[in-house]
Parts: structure tokens; sequence; C-alpha cells
């Protein structure tokens, strides 16, 4: 194992970076920059939530499929406390302001995250390209653009955030990682309706389960958990009402939990 690095003063990032890939879980938690992290296991499943929904859904979008109801989660809270392989950044195009959640996950990781980012190339909207997490609970950050949308969307905005989803997505396929919270991308200071973007969510989210589920399982059986983490209570709600037409659960039964720090 690399000599121990303090990533608290580090200022080279590769030298960090190559420390951290040394150390087992257990290890890593020395170096998150909270101690109230959140593991996977404390996150319910769509499956475990929805018993406290009373959305009543006639004709879903898709057929009720309990497997993939155990791949999905809805998290209301921070996300860069979540102890997932990796968290995706709404990351900003250069001539926007930056989001919110950019913001606080580049705090939260500290100054290496801005520094190999600094080495990237220039991130098209709907493209996503991959960083260590450092100080974060995630072992990586999933950095992506999603576009600009100030009123009603159009297709092709639509079919941009659609992409900010699958390109995410691919990174965790081809990093064989396991786990991945999403945030709610390009909502907020980039304008585009919650309610429109929760129906391109979902439709990316189910569609992806559903075309790798039909490749004799591999990638499914690879991917434990897709975290929604929303923020917001509007959104919280938006998802809870949307996400029983695009994975269908039993008839509602007693309370289930809200997923909340």
């Amino acid at each position: 194992m690399a000599a121990k690095v303090d990533l608290s003063t580090s200022t080279d990032w590769k030298e960090a970076k190559s420390f951290l890939k040394g150390l087992s879980d257990k290890q890593r938690e020395e170096h998150y920059f909270c101690r109230d992290f959140v593991r996977l296991k404390k996150i319910p499943t769509w499956k475990e939530t929805a018993k406290g929904v009373t959305v009543k859904v006639e004709e879903p979008k898709y057929k009720k499929d309990k497997q993939l109801n155990e791949k999905i989660s809805l998290f209301r809270g921070d996300i860069t406390k979540l102890e997932v392989d990796a968290i995706v950044n709404a990351a900003p195009p250069l001539t926007a302001r930056f989001p919110a959640v950019d913001g606080c996950i580049h705090r939260a990781a500290g100054p290496l995250l801005t520094d190999e980012c600094r080495t990237l190339q220039n991130c098209e909207t709907g493209k996503a390209k991959i960083t260590c997490g450092y100080r974060l609970p995630a072992k990586y950050v999933i950095h992506t653009v999603g576009p600009i949308a100030h009123g009603e969307p159009s297709a092709s905005q639509a079919a941009e955030l659609r992409s900010c989803y699958l390109s995410s997505l691919d990174l965790l396929l081809e990093h064989r990682l396991r786990s991945a919270a999403f945030p709610c991308i390009s909502t907020g200071v980039f304008g585009y309706p919650n309610e429109a973007a929760a129906e391109v969510v979902l439709t990316a989210l189910r569609e992806w389960l559903e075309q790798h589920k039909d490749k004799a399982q591999q990638a499914l059986m690879q991917v434990d958990r897709l975290i929604i983490c929303v923020f917001l209570e509007k959104d919280e709600n938006i998802y809870r009402e949307r996400l029983p037409h695009y994975f269908p659960v039993d008839s509602p039964g007693p309370a289930g939990p809200r997923s909340q720090l």
C-alpha cells in the first residue's frame, strides 16, 4: 500500500487517488469529510418505500417487476453523505451558473476533486466523466452536464437530459461499480421543470434496467442500487407520485419509510 496521505493537506490528486484505491472500505472511513455518513444498506429500496405510497395506478406504464423494484431507491437528504460507489454531480457548462449540488460536492470532497476536474476536457451537454471521490463517502464522482431549459423543454433538451443519466450509467458499468446516487439534474438554476424532469429520469432508468435485464442479466446483476436523491420536499412528492407508474408495486399497505437525513 502507498504511503499514508493526509487528504486534508495533500496537493497531489494523483498521489491521493492512488492511496485511496489501496484502502479497504473500512480504512476509507477515516478520510470521510463527515461521520454521519449513510450506508447503502440503510437506504430503503423502492419496494420498501412504496408500502407507504397511497397513489393508486390503474394502468402503469410498465409491468410490475419485484427484482427491479429492489434496484431503485428514493432518498431525500444530502447526496454528499451517501456511502455508495458513485454519486452523480450536476456539473455546469462553461457559461452557466454553478448548480447548488456542484458546490456542495466540491466542498465536501475537498480541493483535490477540483484539481482533478481541471485535467478533464470540457464535458458536452448530456455526456459524463468520472473522477475520484476523495473525502466523500462515495468512491467516485460522475460529472454530467444537463441542459439549460427555462420554460417548456424542447425534445432535444429532453434527449440531452436522458443522455445525462444513460452516460452516467455507462460509466457505472465501465468501471464495474454497483451503486450510484443521482441528484435532480437540470432543475433549479437550470430551469428544467421538476415534473417533466422526473418523467425523463424514470423512463431512462426503467428502460435501462429493462434493456440490461434482457442481456443475460449480466449488467443487471452487477448493479445493486440506483438511488434518486432529492433535497426538496417538492421533488420527493413528485417522485413518490410518479414512481408507481414506472415501477409498479402491490396494492398500498401500511406506511413505509421516508428515507431522509
